[in-house]
């Protein structure tokens, strides 16, 4: 073992690419496109590093081409979650004990991997299983993951630099170990860089992981693997399974060893886990730790010194990149009635710009949502709007589901404070507006704060400093990311640690030193260089 102490390459923001026409990743991205639509692949599950295949093969289709075959999966069951546990307890000692600057050359590679030769297809299985347009998948499946790796092996090295004070003949020193039994990682859908970091920044702190994807991104997920074990990832640290939720919960949350859930999805989904969790806490052989991301009601407010058409902007980027399927969507804005007009006009006019379709075009802005279910739960807002007295939609409102998965950016117009879209987690292309006299500023930002359960993110937009400076009081617990002057999307992994709190979840940031401090344990060794051979203290002995 090597007696040296390393500095780990500081990490930089992996630059994200314009493929513009004519640039050579244009050309990349359209020939991986080509290469992965004209075949239909077999997905296994990945258990000790060995592809597992069942009788149970599920298609796999583009939400925007919901026809078009892309490959199978195959569904596993509870026998291979127990198989997949196995393997990650097994996994662990050598893992734990290699050294840490070993396991950063690991996810380090990976990050240089995914921006070489696995870029075009990482982005273009992005851009076909979740129905992103080249820019929002550049953005995530490239950018986003190389910088969680990065950044992550920075935060690994400056969490073992933290070291206790230490006096004359005494040395101090903590160690930080893995935690004991394996970590639950449970990934979404629209994020394939949180997907690859939920199960990655525990396994980089010395965990063995079991990782369960969502079923619409399972197509990308493999891609993921295949990414890891190139950089060399032993067999059994991250397992890939695929099955049903509460199969697969039964086994694990029922198990001895289960050390922590990192999870990322709907704010129910989650207080049920935790529910059962909690129900099942004096089986395991320590407390687990429980990190999740879950929804947003994600604002912005305007106040009557800003600029119509920066808020315009933000809007029209803030709710509908990405169909609004982030879970840092602006979904909710308040703006006052001096400005509503031409805040109106230029966001109006950004819309009318809008195309829709499939990714594979690349002029066009709006691509599907992911699957049938949330067509449906979306489109029923917009059916409700278009049937309420106290509620006008200004732009949008038709939706398609014939060839895939479309709905228009909708924004909703009402007069009623409380409006269920206003309050509720829709998860789509879905702005809705409340216009509110310039006078009652102070009222609008109690509002925000009262009429959502979540706490994620939310803007202000503002040229009033004391404006500024009474929304970031009144707003304080109201977004765990709040942004001045700027859209509540597009938070970067080492200037915005992601995450809320309030039903927004646990706030444990992904993408800064927080989230790594939750997957270790500490242990504090005090060694005395020259110990007591005398029971007997000073105050002891007679005056």
């Amino acid at each position: 073992m090597s007696n040296a102490i390393f500095k780990v390459p500081v990490p930089k923001n992996e630059k994200v690419l314009s493929y513009s026409p004519g640039s050579p990743e244009k050309k990349a991205i359209k020939a991986a496109l080509k290469s992965l639509k004209s075949k239909e692949i077999e997905v296994p599950m990945v258990i000790n590093g060995e592809r597992i295949t069942t009788k149970d093969r599920i298609a796999m289709h583009p939400p925007h081409e919901r026809n078009h075959v892309l490959g199978y999966f195959h569904q596993g069951n509870k026998s291979h979650v127990k198989a997949a546990i196995d393997a990650a307890l097994s996994a662990k000692s050598n893992w734990e004990n290699m050294p840490w600057e070993d396991r950063a050359a690991i996810f380090l590679r990976a990050a240089d991997l995914l921006a070489g030769p696995f870029r075009a297809k990482m982005n273009a299985a992005t851009m076909l299983a979740q129905s992103k347009n080249i820019y929002q998948a550049e953005i995530d499946a490239v950018a986003e993951l190389c910088d969680f790796f990065r950044f992550n092996v920075q935060y690994m090295t400056d969490v073992y630099a933290q070291q206790p004070m230490s006096v004359d003949g005494v040395w101090n020193r903590l160690e930080y170990r893995a935690l004991e039994g394996f970590i639950f990682a449970i990934t979404p859908f629209n994020f394939t860089s949180i997907a690859a970091n939920l199960c990655a920044a525990p396994a980089m702190m010395g965990n063995t992981v079991v990782w369960k994807p969502a079923d619409t991104q399972i197509y990308s997920a493999i891609v993921i693997m295949e990414v890891f074990e190139a950089a060399g990832l032993p067999p059994g640290v991250i397992n890939l399974i695929y099955a049903d939720g509460p199969e697969a919960g039964d086994v694990i949350f029922n198990h001895r060893d289960f050390a922590g859930l990192h999870f990322t999805g709907s704010t129910k989904v989650f207080q049920t886990l935790w529910k059962t969790i909690g129900n099942n806490i004096a089986n395991y052989k320590s407390y687990p730790r429980i990190v999740g991301e879950t929804g947003g009601k994600d604002f912005v407010v305007a106040h009557n010194s800003a600029n119509p058409l920066q808020v315009a902007t933000a809007l029209s980027r803030g709710a509908f990149e990405y169909q609004g399927q982030k879970c840092s969507a602006a979904s909710r804005a308040y703006i006052p009635k001096s400005i509503w007009k031409e805040v109106k006009k230029h966001l109006l006019k950004d819309l009318k710009t809008f195309k829709m379709g499939n990714p594979e075009d690349f002029t066009n802005f709006i691509n599907a949502v992911i699957d049938e279910r949330s067509f449906d739960k979306i489109s029923s807002y917009i059916a409700q709007a278009k049937k309420d007295k106290n509620a006008k939609i200004i732009a949008g409102g038709k939706c398609d589901k014939s060839k895939g998965f479309f709905i228009e950016p909708t924004i909703i117009e009402t007069t009623d404070p409380k409006y269920r879209t206003l309050c509720e987690e829709i998860f789509g292309p879905v702005l809705t507006i409340f216009v509110y006299n310039d006078d009652n500023y102070e009222k609008v930002l109690t509002l925000v704060d009262e009429s959502s359960p979540y706490a994620l993110t939310g803007a202000i937009f503002s040229n009033d400093r004391y404006a500024t400076l009474k929304a970031n009081e009144l707003l304080k617990h109201s977004a765990g990311n709040f942004y001045i002057n700027d859209k509540p999307t597009g938070a970067v992994v080492g200037q915005q640690p992601f995450g809320g709190a309030r039903a927004s979840g646990t706030n444990d940031k992904a993408g800064s030193i927080l989230n790594l401090y939750r997957w270790v344990s500490p242990r504090t060794i005090k060694e005395n260089f020259n110990p007591p051979s005398d029971y007997r203290y000073p105050f002891l002995e007679r005056k």
